[in-house]
């Protein structure tokens, strides 16, 4: 259970620190070239970073790679690759018709989802300083996305973007619950690749069906693209690592939930933007919940 637990909560950093230095990156790219052209870029490159670790690990680390047998495991993984860019695009357009104040908690919800779904539904056991931490991790993790200034605005509007972002949350949730059970057991540095792969080339059908052009990057913003698609690497490897060799679902899914906490400190640290108290709390409340999580 110790290792298993040791497991879920590097895995779940692992996820945390990745999509959380991707979000830092893409606010310079989204705000240059759209939110699609960026995806497809950096999607592109994380693909290109996924097949050469595997083919050093095949000619350099003489290991074997465990390629699906069947057409169900493929099937699956087009599947998986798909719906995580079908989150992505959701997730965006939301954020572009509405408002952030209400938009981010909702989506940031995802995680709880998840383990509420793995505890009832799949059997999840959790101690009494395991279950606290987790409880901790959620509220943080909306506490971080949640902006009272904007909840209090006189013009604020929930309707715009939430059904968007409501159904990303949805199927962000229905993903990572799936994907734990599809990737159980198997091969995660092979199967994360080839998912991968997969939601790189659904990008592609994106951008073909919106009808946007993918040319004009300028080499400024290359290493941009680049370092968000070294940092998705990061992030998919790791969770597929946790999910594959723990059946802490929970764990997984909310330490990695968490974020945006490294996107909000590195962007104070580095774009001097300001931190609320309330996300300084989140903070808080989010390390205390890593913490009571670590002695569970």
């Amino acid at each position: 259970m110790h290792n298993e637990l040791l497991i879920a909560i590097l895995a779940g950093l692992g996820g945390m620190f990745g999509w959380g230095l991707a979000d830092f990156f893409a606010k310079k790219t989204i705000d240059e070239i759209g939110a699609i052209k960026s995806l497809v870029w950096a999607h592109s490159f994380g693909a290109t970073l996924f097949i050469l670790i595997t083919l050093g690990q095949v000619f350099v680390r003489n290991q074997s790679v465990d390629t699906p047998a069947t057409v169900s495991a493929w099937a699956g993984l087009v599947f998986f690759g798909a719906l995580q860019m079908i989150v992505y695009w959701l997730v965006y357009e939301g954020f572009n018709k509405g408002q952030l104040a209400v938009l981010n908690p909702v989506f940031a919800s995802y995680s709880g989802l998840v383990a509420l779904i793995s505890i009832i539904f799949f059997g999840e056991n959790l101690g009494v300083a395991l279950g606290i931490g987790l409880v901790a991790l959620f509220f943080g993790i909306v506490l971080m996305n949640l902006d009272i200034k904007g909840l209090k605005s006189k013009q604020l509007n929930i309707v715009p973007g939430l059904k968007e972002v409501g159904a990303a949350a949805i199927l962000a949730a229905v993903w990572t619950v799936g994907w734990d059970r599809f990737i159980d057991g198997k091969d995660a540095l092979s199967y994360a690749m080839f998912m991968y792969i997969f939601m790189t080339a659904a990008a592609f059908v994106l951008a073909a069906i919106m009808k946007v052009t993918l040319r004009g990057i300028s080499p400024g913003l290359k290493k941009f693209l680049v370092l968000i698609g070294i940092s998705e690497v990061l992030a998919y490897l790791a969770i597929s690592w946790g999910f594959s060799e723990t059946s802490l679902t929970s764990i997984v899914a909310l330490v990695s939930g968490s974020f945006s906490l490294p996107t909000i400190v590195l962007a104070f640290i580095f774009l001097k933007e300001r931190i609320s108290q309330l996300q300084v709390a989140a903070i808080a409340v989010i390390i205390a919940g890593i913490a009571l999580v670590s002695i569970g």
